[in-house]
């Protein structure tokens, strides 16, 4: 019983619902991503049936084709363009996306932020202590340059896999999976711009600080004139590019730049025209060119995945990733006394953190950036990544239809909720609100 005086305690509570407002916009980003996660998948098929068909060396041909000015070092490849021009997009709406969730989000509440920020970390480290783990048991050490392949979530294709088994995701749930997967972008990108610069070329990477200066100082000033951005978009990421450092760094440098309060801001706005860009073209181009590996039939594909380093990536995908995430949240709930909201239970958590070992378009990239193009150990890394993916997905199927009529009911009850509020349920289906 309280003492007369003192104040009553407050059950912490994880995976709560959270404010209107983010879940507004929350629900909005996760429609686009659900799309282009559709989009990513049909890119990705197209890539693998081509590159073991008949005709498969007119798809290595056109992927390996030189294009652009060799004068500015830029003369790449078709892939290359996609990997590190097209992403650079989609991790200009993950810069965009991660300032918004810090300033103005619901990650700028250290309570609300502590779950992902956790979960992300626990994400990554265990999948790759796995891929290690694994690769020098084999008595292969040259695979550990691999060792952040596995440790990246692909929103998109885990937003497409949830469409597909039409399950009433409850919101909080939804909300835990996209903000665990910007929060990974975050460390990813890291990763990849401390362990993936083979070499570092100071002056190009001082000279990018000018257009990015001024890029900045038009947002921040609210300009938003494209003839104006975008060249200094495009100045910053090619000479961050000739300083050695990957490219796509400088899309979520000018993504941070972007004003999220204030008279100028123009996250939202940016984000509106920007992410169906990001979702519906940049990543599944490069979708269509890092996922076409041919695998040279079932003895091929057999081969390749017993291979310690598509052995250390399907493991870190399917038990890493989920493992890590799950068991952070229960560590954390536990040494702060904290519980499930009442709707949920613990199996709930395990769906959505088998949901994040589906990495795909992060993943792809960074085994680019671990091992030699078209070498047989960047084909074990692909095939290891689609096959993880596949198989976290499939897992996370079982899991979270298991529990769909619960969720159907707390779906019901949130719907219920927002009709006696006056609010539209924005977590229906587009055609259900639109009769």
């Amino acid at each position: 019983m309280t003492a007369p005086g003192k104040p009553v305690p407050t059950k912490l509570s994880l995976l709560s619902r959270g404010s209107w407002t983010e879940a507004q916009r929350l629900a909005g980003i996760l429609r686009k991503e659900t799309v282009g996660g559709v989009l990513l998948l049909f890119a990705a098929g197209l890539a693998l049936g081509w590159a073991n068909s008949p005709w498969s060396e007119s798809y290595h041909a056109l992927s390996g084709r030189l294009i652009g000015p060799e004068a500015l070092h830029l003369q790449l490849s078709v892939s290359a363009w996609a990997a590190d021009g097209l992403l650079a997009i989609f991790f200009f709406v993950v810069g965009v996306e991660l300032k918004r969730e810090f300033v103005a989000g619901d990650l700028r509440d250290p309570a609300r932020a502590a779950l992902p920020i956790a979960a992300a970390i626990g994400g990554m480290l265990v999948p790759a202590g796995i891929f290690i783990a694994v690769n020098l048991a084999a008595g292969r050490p040259e695979n550990l340059g691999g060792w952040a392949v596995p440790i990246a979530t692909d929103i998109a294709f885990a937003l497409a896999v949830l469409a597909v088994l039409s399950t009433h995701l409850p919101t909080a749930l939804r909300t835990f999976l996209l903000t665990l997967a910007v929060v990974d972008d975050l460390l990813a990108i890291t990763v990849i711009a401390v362990f993936y610069t083979d070499h570092l070329s100071l002056g190009p990477l001082g000279l990018a600080v000018l257009p990015a200066g001024l890029f900045a100082l038009a947002v921040q000033r609210g300009h938003r004139q494209w003839w104006l951005l975008l060249p200094l978009a495009v100045v910053t990421w090619a000479l961050v590019h000739a300083s050695g450092v990957h490219a796509t760094v400088a899309g979520v440098v000018l993504g941070f730049t972007v004003p999220v309060l204030g008279r100028f801001a123009a996250a939202d706005r940016v984000e509106h025209v920007m992410r169906p860009i990001s979702a519906g073209v940049a990543v599944p181009v490069f979708a269509f060119f890092a996922a076409g590996v041919t695998v040279g039939g079932w003895s091929g594909l057999g081969g390749s995945l017993i291979q310690p380093v598509t052995v250390g990536v399907i493991a870190g995908l399917v038990i890493g990733k989920p493992l890590g995430v799950w068991v952070t949240a229960y560590l954390l709930a536990r040494f702060t006394h904290a519980s499930l909201d009442d709707d949920l239970q613990w199996r709930d958590v395990l769906g959505v953190s088998l949901l994040a070992g589906i990495g795909f378009t992060v993943s792809l990239l960074i085994g680019e950036l671990a091992f030699d193009y078209g070498s047989m150990t960047s084909a074990d890394v692909k095939i290891g990544v689609l096959c993880g993916s596949v198989l976290a997905g499939a897992l996370a199927a079982v899991v979270l239809l298991s529990r769909n009529a619960a969720y159907r009911r707390i779906h019901e009850l949130e719907t219920a909720d927002d009709d006696a509020d006056g609010v539209p349920d924005i977590y229906a289906p587009q055609a259900s609100r639109d009769d």
